[in-house]
């Protein structure tokens, strides 16, 4: 991971938004958020939104963008999976973390959805437990929505003041 971000800070222009949108999108598209670093990539984004490296504007829309639809193609393969999503053998090594993320979205559905992306493991998961216990689409996809722009505004511009404060 250290080698990904080490990369990124020396990354500038379309291939930093890239690289940037591929990280958050396959954390919580294809549960790679236990080994991609979406939310390091999006701070130190903001950090060369600082140095004038990116746009600030456009690196908090391909955030966003890529941070809606990540969850967008999870809940998918959750909602196709049902349950042998949570009886498969990567999410038995994690204890406690898929019932509770089932529980949640039982007791709080959307809320659930949006707070869960404020939490690295359940950032990952939440969509696909989303989509495996059927959560509403319309309901999956507000909540997606809205915490897909508070969370890639909020991280983008976490790293612009980082790194204007550093610098």
């Amino acid at each position: 991971m250290s080698s990904i971000v080490s990369g990124l800070s020396h990354l500038s222009g379309w291939v930093a938004y890239a690289v940037i949108a591929a990280l958050v999108f396959g954390e919580t598209a294809v549960f790679l958020g236990f080994v991609l670093p979406g939310e390091t990539a999006v701070v130190l984004g903001g950090v060369l939104a600082s140095r004038g490296h990116l746009s600030l504007a456009t690196l908090a829309a391909v955030v966003v963008v890529a941070a809606v639809t990540g969850p967008v193609v999870g809940y998918e393969i959750g909602r196709r999976m049902g349950d042998r999503l949570f009886a498969a053998r990567a999410m038995r090594r994690l204890p406690g973390g898929p019932h509770r993320a089932r529980q949640a979205l039982r007791d709080r559905g959307g809320l659930a959805v949006m707070l869960g992306r404020f939490v690295a493991f359940v950032r990952a998961v939440m969509p696909a437990a989303a989509g495996a216990v059927r959560v509403p689409y319309r309901t999956f996809l507000l909540y997606n929505v809205a915490g897909g722009l508070v969370w890639g505004v909020g991280y983008c511009l976490l790293g612009y003041l980082a790194g204007s404060a550093y610098g």
